[in-house]
């Protein structure tokens, strides 16, 4: 195909064509604040903003996941709190049944009220946190525990399972976030079982039993000191995860910057090149338009 165009003609749309372009980068720079909006407009950095941006998006769903966790674990921790208080009162309740000066019916009153200080640790045991129970392990849809004060053995079996949830933290290392009520409250060893401990003393009150009593008052005091190192977990948990969230924030903000650094748009150096290819555009056009013009005519005249 022969063009039609002189060479001064295409030299000149050419020239006129690279303007645009100018023009229109600055513009779509100072629209979206990008100095990279396409792949053509830098190869090379491409994939350096596809790797932050990944890593960015991973960190900040690991903060997430951490936030949520944050909550369980900040809930296991006060109610933990709140059963170590009330085994403390088991205590008290226990010292006074085991005084010599207690009569039966002082003793039957008492165990009335570690009754009621049992079923408040069950319904501990099943505490949830957006309709999870958090202390029943990796089957969280389940109740861990039931009770029923009528019968010889209270409180249920443990219906939850064991707990292998652990969270990751932005720097990669994972830990684990929570224990079973059955570790908490019913622990394999009798002397440090919560749930057995303040029944056996339930018992020996009801049977007005000195030897019963004192026997159960010392396994409810060990159940005491059991309960405060899984309270004391919780403390670890707690610190770990305000760590990661620290961590996690804090590298967000380096990934941030270092994205910024690469993609973002310098305003004011498109603001000026914006400005100088608008004049240059428009100094173009005035010349073109004063350039002489040659017909035919004028070679005929």
């Amino acid at each position: 195909m022969i063009s039609t165009l002189n060479p001064a003609a295409q030299n000149f749309l050419a020239g006129l064509n690279q303007i645009q372009q100018r023009l229109q980068t600055a513009q779509t720079q100072l629209t979206t604040g990008l100095q990279i909006n396409n792949v053509s407009d830098s190869p090379s950095q491409i994939a350096d903003i596809w790797q932050l941006n990944s890593q960015l998006d991973q960190t900040q769903q690991t903060d997430t996941n951490l936030g949520q966790v944050s909550t369980e674990v900040n809930t296991a921790q006060s109610a933990l709190q709140s059963a170590v208080t009330l085994v403390e009162q088991a205590e008290t309740y226990g010292a006074q049944g085991a005084s010599d000066t207690s009569s039966a019916t002082t003793r039957q009153d008492l165990a009335n009220e570690l009754g009621a200080i049992l079923q408040q640790l069950v319904s501990t045991a099943n505490t949830t946190v957006q309709g999870r129970y958090i202390f029943a392990g990796d089957t969280d849809q389940t109740t861990p525990y039931s009770i029923d004060l009528t019968q010889s053995s209270p409180v249920s079996a443990y219906q939850g399972s064991a707990s292998t949830r652990q969270i990751q933290g932005p720097d990669g290392t994972a830990f684990p976030v929570a224990l079973t009520a059955q570790q908490i409250f019913d622990s394999s060893n009798a002397q440090t079982n919560v749930f057995a401990s303040i029944t056996s003393l339930i018992q020996g009150l009801q049977a007005n039993s000195d030897t019963q009593i004192s026997s159960a008052v010392s396994d409810v005091q060990s159940a005491d000191t059991y309960l405060n190192q899984q309270l004391a977990f919780y403390g670890t948990v707690q610190d770990r995860v305000a760590g990661a969230l620290s961590f996690g924030q804090n590298y967000t903000t380096q990934l941030q910057t270092q994205l910024s650094g690469v993609q973002d748009a310098d305003e004011a150096g498109a603001i000026t090149n914006m400005t100088q290819a608008q004049t240059q555009l428009q100094a173009a056009l005035q010349s073109e338009a004063q350039l002489p013009r040659t017909t035919l005519f004028d070679f005929l005249t």
